[in-house]
């Protein structure tokens, strides 16, 4: 323990000193999305404070309000009291079998300034143009609308109609967004909470259709973790389902756990002049 307190005062005092910028990603996941909120609580323990968010679907959800200004612990309850698992209302299946609107009521009540530019941290929102059929990183302008599109799994949720424009979940096509975060930050975190292993058996419509979007936008993850510094994937979410809302703790304390278990591995095998040269090498001219 005293070997890890050093560790840790060691690299704040080196990130201070060489003024680096922590940005983290997150993915998204349903309710295995509150993971991430164990996550940033571990983080925040070790003066681990991400200036810069990037998140889709959940990953967007616990990201907005981390970047504007709520603690991890204030989140949870967020989760917890306004029971999240019980005000996603059931609608016409025309376009989806599920609607939003409670969410947006949760989300407009704690941010009540519906603009980027009214959080605390930088923030991008992940989103997928259905009519481009392409991948948007939102960053500036209404804000709530781009969060709720990112949230909204195909079929299982609502579309949000924008400017004309048909988005949904930003995880179908880009679910670990981390693009943004390369050239505004020096350090990258990625979280990804669809740890996707052999299954012995799978069984029930449920079953079988979640285990098919999560293969698939797997695919999209392997690339971007070579983009990250440090990737936190905890195995142990993969026992959740995407509507696992109620068992809200659980999954917090295995995000928890598992960033807190590998938080020597985080800071040990940083080499900040290292990072920084990177970093530079990156903004060089091609």
């Amino acid at each position: 323990m005293d070997f890890l307190f050093s560790s840790i005062f060691i690299w704040q005092k080196k990130s201070k000193r060489m003024k680096l910028k922590v940005g983290i990603a997150l993915s998204g996941g349903g309710a295995r999305g509150i993971a991430h909120i164990g996550v940033l609580a571990a983080l925040g323990k070790y003066g681990i404070h991400p200036e810069v968010v990037s998140g889709t679907s959940m990953g967007a959800i616990v990201g907005v309000l981390y970047a504007a200004g709520y603690q991890p612990a204030e989140i949870l309850n967020i989760v917890k009291e306004r029971k999240v698992h019980k005000i996603i209302s059931w609608g016409l299946p025309s376009s989806g079998l599920l609607d939003l609107d409670k969410v947006e009521e949760l989300l407009r009540e704690h941010i009540p300034v519906d603009d980027f530019s009214s959080l605390k941290r930088t923030f991008h929102c992940a989103v997928t143009n259905l009519n481009s059929g392409q991948i948007e990183l939102v960053s500036c302008g209404k804000l709530i609308d781009f969060v709720l599109a990112s949230a909204s799994i195909p079929i299982v949720f609502e579309p949000r109609i924008i400017d004309g424009q048909t988005y949904v979940d930003g995880g179908l096509l880009n679910n670990l967004p981390v693009e943004p975060l390369v050239d505004e930050t020096d350090l990258i975190i990625g979280v990804h909470v669809n740890h996707n292993e052999a299954m012995k058996e799978v069984a029930g419509m449920k079953t079988i259709a979640e285990r098919c979007f999560r293969l698939a936008i797997g695919r999209n993850v392997v690339d971007k973790f070579d983009l990250c510094d440090f990737v936190i994937d905890p195995p142990k979410v993969r026992q959740f389902n995407t509507f696992d809302f109620a068992r809200a703790d659980e999954i917090y304390q295995i995000g928890f756990d598992e960033t807190e278990n590998r938080i020597l591995e985080f800071f040990d095998q940083l080499d900040l002049e290292q990072v920084m040269a990177e970093k530079k090498r990156r903004q060089l001219p091609k």
